[in-house]
Protein backbone atom coordinates (compact mmCIF):
# COMPACT_ATOMS: atom_id res chain seq x y z
CA UNK A 1 0.00 0.00 0.00
CA UNK A 2 2.75 2.93 0.41
CA UNK A 3 3.88 2.14 -3.02
CA UNK A 4 0.12 2.42 -3.76
CA UNK A 5 0.09 6.12 -1.74
CA UNK A 6 3.43 7.10 -3.26
CA UNK A 7 2.07 6.63 -7.03
CA UNK A 8 -1.26 8.30 -6.02
CA UNK A 9 -0.12 11.54 -4.32
CA UNK A 10 2.65 11.79 -7.11
CA UNK A 11 0.29 11.55 -9.95
CA UNK A 12 -2.02 14.50 -8.42
CA UNK A 13 1.12 16.46 -7.08
CA UNK A 14 2.30 16.65 -10.62
CA UNK A 15 -1.23 17.61 -11.93
CA UNK A 16 -1.88 20.32 -9.60
CA UNK A 17 -5.46 18.97 -9.59
CA UNK A 18 -6.43 15.36 -11.25
CA UNK A 19 -9.41 13.14 -11.60
CA UNK A 20 -9.55 9.65 -11.23
CA UNK A 21 -9.41 8.77 -15.02
CA UNK A 22 -6.38 11.20 -15.26
CA UNK A 23 -4.01 9.46 -12.34
CA UNK A 24 -5.14 6.14 -13.99
CA UNK A 25 -3.82 7.42 -17.59
CA UNK A 26 -0.73 8.61 -15.89
CA UNK A 27 0.05 5.37 -13.84
CA UNK A 28 -0.46 3.92 -16.87
CA UNK A 29 2.34 6.30 -18.97
CA UNK A 30 4.83 5.78 -16.29
CA UNK A 31 4.22 1.66 -16.92
CA UNK A 32 3.08 1.15 -13.43
CA UNK A 33 0.80 -1.97 -15.12
CA UNK A 34 4.23 -3.90 -16.09
CA UNK A 35 5.43 -4.00 -11.89
CA UNK A 36 2.55 -2.77 -9.95
CA UNK A 37 -1.14 -4.45 -9.30
CA UNK A 38 -2.49 -0.86 -9.33
CA UNK A 39 -6.21 -1.41 -11.29
CA UNK A 40 -9.04 1.32 -11.92
CA UNK A 41 -10.80 0.51 -9.05
CA UNK A 42 -7.94 0.24 -6.47
CA UNK A 43 -7.17 4.46 -8.13
CA UNK A 44 -10.57 5.55 -7.44
CA UNK A 45 -10.91 3.51 -3.96
CA UNK A 46 -7.21 4.98 -3.15
CA UNK A 47 -8.08 8.70 -3.85
CA UNK A 48 -11.03 8.96 -1.94
CA UNK A 49 -9.40 6.79 0.97
CA UNK A 50 -6.38 9.37 0.84
CA UNK A 51 -8.64 12.18 0.74
CA UNK A 52 -10.68 10.69 4.42
CA UNK A 53 -6.96 10.94 5.68
CA UNK A 54 -7.16 14.54 4.88
CA UNK A 55 -3.97 14.01 2.41
CA UNK A 56 -6.06 15.02 -0.82
CA UNK A 57 -9.07 17.44 -1.08
CA UNK A 58 -11.64 17.67 -3.58
CA UNK A 59 -11.64 20.61 -5.40
CA UNK A 60 -14.43 22.26 -7.25
CA UNK A 61 -14.63 21.80 -11.23
CA UNK A 62 -16.65 22.00 -14.16
CA UNK A 63 -18.42 19.01 -15.00
CA UNK A 64 -17.93 17.65 -18.45
CA UNK A 65 -19.98 18.57 -21.78
CA UNK A 66 -20.37 15.05 -22.12
CA UNK A 67 -20.61 11.73 -19.33
CA UNK A 68 -20.76 12.17 -15.45
CA UNK A 69 -19.15 14.72 -13.48
CA UNK A 70 -15.46 13.73 -12.37
CA UNK A 71 -14.15 14.64 -8.67
CA UNK A 72 -10.92 16.50 -8.75
CA UNK A 73 -8.07 16.18 -6.19
CA UNK A 74 -5.70 18.36 -5.27
CA UNK A 75 -3.07 17.64 -2.33
CA UNK A 76 -2.64 18.93 0.72
CA UNK A 77 -0.24 20.22 3.16
CA UNK A 78 -0.38 17.05 4.80
CA UNK A 79 -0.25 15.40 1.72
CA UNK A 80 2.52 17.24 0.58
CA UNK A 81 4.56 15.92 3.72
CA UNK A 82 3.35 12.75 3.43
CA UNK A 83 4.90 12.61 -0.13
CA UNK A 84 8.00 13.24 0.84
CA UNK A 85 8.21 10.67 3.34
CA UNK A 86 7.26 7.86 1.67
CA UNK A 87 9.54 9.44 -1.45
CA UNK A 88 12.64 9.91 1.14
CA UNK A 89 11.63 5.92 2.83
CA UNK A 90 11.27 4.28 -0.54
CA UNK A 91 14.62 5.92 -1.75
CA UNK A 92 16.70 5.64 1.36
CA UNK A 93 14.91 1.49 2.38
CA UNK A 94 13.02 0.47 0.18
CA UNK A 95 12.84 -3.01 1.10
CA UNK A 96 9.41 -3.52 -1.32
CA UNK A 97 10.56 -3.66 -5.03
CA UNK A 98 7.11 -1.44 -5.51
CA UNK A 99 8.38 1.07 -3.22
CA UNK A 100 12.00 1.65 -4.40
CA UNK A 101 10.47 1.17 -8.50
CA UNK A 102 8.26 4.09 -7.64
CA UNK A 103 10.60 6.22 -5.78
CA UNK A 104 12.81 6.27 -8.75
CA UNK A 105 10.03 7.21 -10.73
CA UNK A 106 9.17 10.34 -8.54
CA UNK A 107 13.23 10.97 -7.60
CA UNK A 108 13.43 13.89 -10.18
CA UNK A 109 11.00 15.84 -7.64
CA UNK A 110 13.99 16.02 -5.34
CA UNK A 111 17.76 17.83 -5.11
CA UNK A 112 20.07 15.88 -6.80
CA UNK A 113 22.24 15.86 -3.75
CA UNK A 114 18.91 14.49 -1.46
CA UNK A 115 18.32 11.55 -3.80
CA UNK A 116 22.47 10.69 -3.86
CA UNK A 117 21.86 11.34 -0.06
CA UNK A 118 19.13 9.06 0.37
CA UNK A 119 20.65 6.04 -2.39
CA UNK A 120 23.78 6.11 -0.31
CA UNK A 121 21.51 5.04 2.70
CA UNK A 122 19.69 2.36 1.10
CA UNK A 123 23.31 0.97 0.20
CA UNK A 124 24.25 0.98 3.70
CA UNK A 125 20.77 -0.53 4.87
CA UNK A 126 21.35 -3.27 2.17
CA UNK A 127 24.70 -4.00 3.26
CA UNK A 128 23.58 -4.06 7.02
CA UNK A 129 20.80 -6.07 6.87
CA UNK A 130 22.50 -8.76 4.49
CA UNK A 131 25.33 -9.06 6.72
CA UNK A 132 22.71 -9.82 9.59
CA UNK A 133 20.84 -12.42 7.28
CA UNK A 134 23.74 -14.08 5.95
CA UNK A 135 25.85 -13.69 8.62
CA UNK A 136 23.47 -15.21 10.87
CA UNK A 137 22.84 -18.61 8.73
CA UNK A 138 27.28 -18.39 8.48
CA UNK A 139 27.34 -18.29 12.57
CA UNK A 140 24.30 -21.13 12.77
CA UNK A 141 25.66 -23.72 9.74
CA UNK A 142 24.26 -26.75 11.97
CA UNK A 143 20.79 -25.04 13.02
CA UNK A 144 17.85 -26.73 11.91
CA UNK A 145 17.06 -24.29 8.80
CA UNK A 146 19.48 -26.39 6.65
CA UNK A 147 16.00 -27.09 4.39
CA UNK A 148 15.93 -22.53 3.85
CA UNK A 149 19.19 -22.45 2.75
CA UNK A 150 17.83 -21.99 -0.68
CA UNK A 151 15.71 -19.36 0.72
CA UNK A 152 19.07 -17.36 2.35
CA UNK A 153 20.49 -18.05 -1.14
CA UNK A 154 17.97 -16.44 -2.65
CA UNK A 155 17.66 -13.44 -0.64
CA UNK A 156 21.40 -12.69 -0.79
CA UNK A 157 21.57 -12.99 -4.52
CA UNK A 158 18.63 -10.47 -4.96
CA UNK A 159 20.01 -8.01 -2.34
CA UNK A 160 23.26 -8.23 -4.05
CA UNK A 161 21.20 -7.23 -7.16
CA UNK A 162 19.99 -4.35 -5.28
CA UNK A 163 23.69 -2.84 -3.96
CA UNK A 164 25.13 -3.16 -7.69
CA UNK A 165 22.40 -1.55 -9.03
CA UNK A 166 22.16 1.26 -6.61
CA UNK A 167 25.53 1.90 -6.63
CA UNK A 168 25.39 2.25 -10.66
CA UNK A 169 22.44 4.79 -10.01
CA UNK A 170 24.58 6.35 -7.69
CA UNK A 171 27.16 6.94 -10.40
CA UNK A 172 24.66 7.83 -13.23
CA UNK A 173 23.18 10.72 -10.68
CA UNK A 174 26.88 11.69 -9.77
CA UNK A 175 27.98 12.05 -13.39
CA UNK A 176 24.88 14.47 -13.83
CA UNK A 177 22.92 11.69 -15.30
CA UNK A 178 18.85 13.23 -15.47
CA UNK A 179 17.78 16.27 -14.97
CA UNK A 180 16.54 16.95 -11.24
CA UNK A 181 14.88 19.24 -9.01
CA UNK A 182 15.98 23.05 -9.38
CA UNK A 183 18.19 22.02 -12.50
CA UNK A 184 18.00 23.17 -15.76
CA UNK A 185 16.71 20.33 -18.62
CA UNK A 186 20.02 19.26 -20.50
CA UNK A 187 17.86 18.99 -23.87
Amino acid sequence: MTATRLLLLGAVRGRTTAHGYQVMRDLESWSVDLWGSLRQGSVYHGLKRLRDQGLLQEVASESPAAGPARTEYSITAEGEKEFHALLENALSSGEDPAEIIAGIGLMSVLPRERVLDLLRMRLDALAVKRQRVVGEYERNPDADWQHHVEAIRYWAKTTDSAIEWTRELVERLEQGEYTMAGEEHSW
